[in-house]
């Protein structure tokens, strides 16, 4: 399928949403989604079926979607007024996630992506305000005017960047990094944690397939990096250890069955730095 390669980033979010649209089928699903399949259409199906290792993006997108939930919900009820989502690419928590009405919820990705959801969402109502903003936050001027008008806007906001740091390179996560530490109003960050283990085991794996939409965020001291950037970790939530929360454990085919259990045999510790190879923290401003 030549069609079904991962373009740029932005064909990520085609990726991600088919698999919230896989899990919102299931009966025990962890959320429901009922947009994400008619927002990943047959490229999210076709890019799915192009990529190594189903399964596990199955299972990662659930969980990942799950924690992320949880921490906006854990945001708002802590007094957030605005939620900021930075490359917010196919997401839809406007559309399915029970907030109070009064908050506002703001999308910023590239103009493309912003006019295909537009259009494809025209006659869907969120259940919040929103608001989506047409930017590329690569581009300095433009994603310090959005961050600098959600500033004035709200009282106390929080920003999602869901999917996003991973791409950026060191210097591109400082400086946004940088800029949200600038806002007095930035309550808090969430972003995604990968351990240096478990980027060289996706390179390998991945390499060939996504060549157009590396991971460049390769910090030697993850948690360092952002607290020499102004932000602190005040929780993070390991995909392991919430796939076993949650009662999804994840499911494997024979070979990789195989491969589990010969972990098994190894230290107690090991096995711990494999259940927290990735996750999602909440950052708070030092």
């Amino acid at each position: 399928m030549a069609n079904a390669m991962i373009e740029n980033v932005s064909d990520t979010a085609f990726w991600v949403a088919h698999y919230r649209g896989i899990e919102s089928k299931r009966s025990n699903a962890l959320f429901h989604d009922p947009l994400a399949a008619v927002l990943a259409g047959d490229r999210g199906r076709s890019i799915a079926e192009a990529m190594p290792r189903p399964f596990l993006t199955e299972w990662v997108v659930a969980v990942r979607t799950r924690i992320i939930d949880e921490f906006v919900k854990g945001a708002v009820g802590r007094g957030v007024d605005t939620v900021l989502n930075l490359g917010a690419g196919l997401d839809t928590r406007p559309y399915r996630m029970d907030l109070p009405p009064k908050l506002h919820w703001i999308e910023a990705d590239y103009p493309a992506m912003i006019d295909y959801k537009e259009n494809l969402l025209s006659q869907e109502k969120p259940r919040f305000g929103l608001q989506r903003v047409k930017c590329d936050l690569a581009n300095d001027e433009e994603r310090k005017s959005v961050l600098s008008d959600v500033n004035a806007k709200s009282q106390k906001f929080l920003v999602l960047t869901e999917g996003v740091v991973p791409y950026l390179s060191l210097d591109a996560a400082g400086a946004l990094a940088d800029d949200l530490r600038s806002l007095n109003h930035a309550a808090y960050w969430i972003v995604d944690y990968l351990s240096p283990q478990l980027l060289k085991y996706r390179e390998r794996m991945m390499s060939d397939k996504m060549q157009n939409a590396p991971f460049l965020f390769r910090p030697t001291d993850w948690f360092g990096f952002f607290e020499q950037h102004g932000w602190h970790r005040e929780e993070i939530r390991y995909f392991g250890e919430e796939g076993d929360r949650l009662g999804r454990k994840i499911r494997m085919p024979f070979l990789a069955l195989i491969a589990t259990i010969a972990r098994a045999l190894v230290s107690s510790a090991e096995r711990q730095n494999f259940k927290n190879a990735a996750g999602y923290a909440l950052m708070v401003p030092k």
